[in-house]
């Protein structure tokens, strides 16, 4: 007898609970498969122990012999655990990450096979980096690259392969990748806020950036999938008629997580947890089979690691429940796409996180500090912000009335409004006694130890303050986190550099006390800094007349937010920073202007081949039907088969005239790409595919959506958006 929807319902939460009780603690599980601390007291000698963690603490350089040592001992742990194979695992300028294996074997001089893995092979190896793109760094035919160990990111093993985070360099010594700039700019920033940070406390030595992602991701059946042509390739629909039912009921978000759903989330959490990846929260999210699942916070740079490593293993483990996990930023029109809100803060080696008030004047002071240099480093540099989360995918999200507008600014909250206007207020030069007590007064009174909920969270803002962190929330659901941290960390540096010159000068020349000095400069910065402060609705089109009237900037698209990256000031900013250089910033920027033209280029190739090869052969064939039914009207009533045949006619009249606009519009789309492709500078084609090709994907969508819904279901070539995103 078939079981009946309960009965297997039931099963099925007993099997997701047998899974779980099976796991064990987490806790137990958590780091299984990384070469971490407890690893390496385990594996290596004392010598190599304490010169890795002084390499990881201090940025100490490891030398062969001690490279030797720690290769001897990690390949000792990967053996003991079943690896057969390491890779060097990179993160090249596509976005995702890259990898080449290599086995644990040699042979002898005698003929004699062993497994062998030295320093050598540890601290760099020499891949074909000839496919990868370089943004002109090298020409295609010189091909060699290097990639070198990251010390600071722990090896893991996925699989039966050592995995060994590292940066990847050209034969010239450029980046070639977004590990590289991001470990520059973290160490930046580590000694730029260390400068301050000893104003407060002399025992700082280190500050590191940290960072908790918030990865949003589509789950649906891999059947159907692989049953829409636009959707297997690109990753979204470029047509598609709405559904009846979408999100507008808010009956999804943070509800029951379905059972097929929790099982893939249960075995993705068991296998993140064994990786070091810290997982603690999952939910549903706005739209029908959308999801979020966030970690702990760590340092910036693993955090980055387990991301992208997180992205990767996601996608394995969809496909072994049967689905295809989806992080296009927009895969379905008309409900709500997929972000990765980034939260930042800066954190001491003594505990300290410097955007968390504290309860005293001193902790306050130094808070508002690092507090209101966040906000002038933004002020000042909104518009590479804006940069470092521009992309093809991510501009159908940006400024959608779901995500944050692609103008840049700070939401804080109505309460440290109040505390930066009331501070801008007080008299410049020496404070008077009274004026000391009165700042101490404030900064205590306005400023609670526990200001978590004391902030609104303002959907619209792309940059909110949340308590004892900033979010940033334009960044993409695939997009590799590395980008944002990197322009978010040097600005910072480069703001923290500037305001600790200042107020030495204070100090040194107007021989003002330290607290005086410190105060009088963060007063100019609450000043100057007043417009990219904005606390109401970021989707109104009286922020965007604000926004022009405050002169921020506006770049609505990538090709547009991208050109700021070359700019004098940004050239000279990441040279003093040393995080970039020319030459890396204007091939990363052709890079960017490539990976647009192209992920346009291939959506047209997949657009007009919908409409020849199934959405126009559709219609006709639907059309035919029409035309057999009319016939057989006008046989049975003759000259009175236009009344009788009143709706058919009416239908025909429309599908023809659809098919007649979509064939025209594609057939001029086409030939706005073959120009677009006959331009030279990549700025000049991405402007081209943006302003000349792009336009006609909504135009053709909405005959296709027009013809889908008059066209009989069993003639639509394509799977429809409610089977696809209520599917169980």
């Amino acid at each position: 007898m078939p079981k009946n929807r309960f009965q297997a319902l039931a099963e099925s939460r007993h099997r997701d609970h047998k899974s779980i009780n099976e796991s064990g603690r987490r806790s137990d599980l958590f780091g299984k498969y990384v070469f971490n601390e407890e690893k390496m007291l385990q594996f290596l000698t004392s010598e190599a122990f304490d010169k890795v963690k002084s390499a990881i603490f201090q940025g100490t350089k490891i030398d062969r012999k001690i490279a030797d040592q720690v290769a001897e001992g990690m390949k000792a742990w990967a053996l003991s655990m079943g690896a057969t194979h390491y890779t060097h695992w990179f993160q090249p300028l596509t976005g995702a990450t890259a990898e080449k294996h290599d086995a644990f074997f040699d042979i002898l001089p005698n003929g004699k096979a062993m497994e062998k893995f030295g320093g050598a092979q540890l601290v760099q190896q020499e891949p074909d980096a000839s496919s990868f793109p370089s943004g002109g760094i090298r020409n295609t035919f010189e091909a060699r690259g290097y990639t070198a160990w990251d010390p600071t990111s722990p090896a893991f093993i996925y699989k039966t392969t050592l995995c060994i985070p590292t940066i990847f360099v050209a034969y010239t010594g450029e980046a070639l990748d977004n590990k590289a700039p991001l470990l520059r700019a973290l160490h930046a920033v580590d000694q730029a806020a260390t400068a301050v940070a000893q104003y407060f406390d002399k025992n700082v030595r280190k500050v590191h950036a940290t960072l908790g992602w918030e990865q949003e991701y589509f789950l649906v059946d891999k059947s159907l999938v692989n049953s829409r042509l636009d959707l297997s390739v690109t990753g979204r629909t470029l047509v598609g008629s709405f559904s009846a039912k979408g999100q507008q009921l808010d009956d999804h978000y943070f509800g029951v997580i379905p059972p097929r759903v929790l099982a893939f989330m249960i075995e993705l959490e068991k296998e993140c947890t064994q990786l070091g990846i810290p997982v603690k929260t999952r939910h549903n999210e706005v739209a029908p089979n959308q999801f979020e699942l966030a970690p702990v916070f760590e340092e910036a740079n693993l955090s980055v690691d387990h991301n992208l490593l997180l992205m990767d293993v996601m996608e394995e483990i969809a496909d072994r429940h049967n689905f295809a996990v989806l992080f296009h930023e927009k895969p379905f029109a008309g409900i709500n796409g997929s972000g990765k809100h980034n939260n930042w803060s800066l954190a001491t080696d003594t505990g300290v996180n410097l955007l968390s008030p504290g309860s005293t004047p001193m902790k306050n002071l130094q808070f508002l500090t690092f507090f209101v240099n966040t906000i002038k480093a933004v002020d000042s540099y909104e518009e590479l912000l804006r940069a470092s989360i521009a992309s093809a995918s991510n501009d159908h999200r940006l400024g959608a009335n779901e995500a944050p507008p692609p103008i840049i600014s700070i939401f804080i909250g109505g309460q440290l409004n109040d505390v930066l206007d009331e501070l801008e207020g007080v008299s410049k030069g020496k404070l008077s006694p009274e004026e000391k007590t009165e700042l101490k007064l404030n900064v205590v009174g306005k400023i609670p130890e526990i200001l978590l909920d004391n902030t609104d969270r303002n959907r619209t803002s792309p940059f909110a303050f949340t308590g004892n962190k900033f979010e940033m929330r334009g960044v993409g659901a695939k997009m590799n986190c590395a980008k944002p941290m990197t322009m978010l960390n040097t600005i910072m540096a480069k703001q923290l550099t500037d305001f600790k010159k200042e107020v030495d000068i204070l100090i040194d020349k107007k021989k003002l006390k330290k607290d005086e000095a410190v105060f009088n400069v963060l007063r100019e910065y609450i000043k100057t800094s007043k417009r990219i402060r904005f606390e109401g609705d970021g989707y109104g089109i009286e922020w965007q007349e604000e926004a022009r009237r405050r002169k921020l900037s506006y770049n609505k698209n990538t090709p547009e937010a991208l050109q700021v990256i070359t700019s004098k000031e940004s050239v000279a900013l990441f040279k003093e920073m040393d995080v970039m250089s020319e030459v890396e910033l204007k091939a990363h920027q052709e890079v960017e202007l490539g990976a647009y033209i192209f992920h346009i280029q291939i959506e047209g190739r997949i657009l007009g081949e919908m409409v020849y090869n199934h959405i126009i052969p559709a219609a006709i064939k639907y059309q035919n039907l029409l035309l057999e039914n009319i016939q057989g009207l006008k046989d049975v009533y003759g000259a009175a088969h236009k009344k009788v045949a009143e709706s058919q006619l009416n239908i025909l009249e429309q599908v023809g005239e659809h098919i007649y606009e979509i064939k025209k519009l594609s057939d001029e789309m086409a030939d706005a790409r073959k120009r677009a492709n006959g331009m030279q500078l990549s700025n000049k084609k991405a402007q081209a595919y943006c302003n000349n090709v792009k336009p006609y994907f909504d135009k053709i969508r909405e005959h296709s959506d027009a013809l889908e819904k008059l066209i009989a279901d069993e003639f639509w070539p394509f799977t429809k958006y409610r089977e696809i995103l209520f599917s169980k």
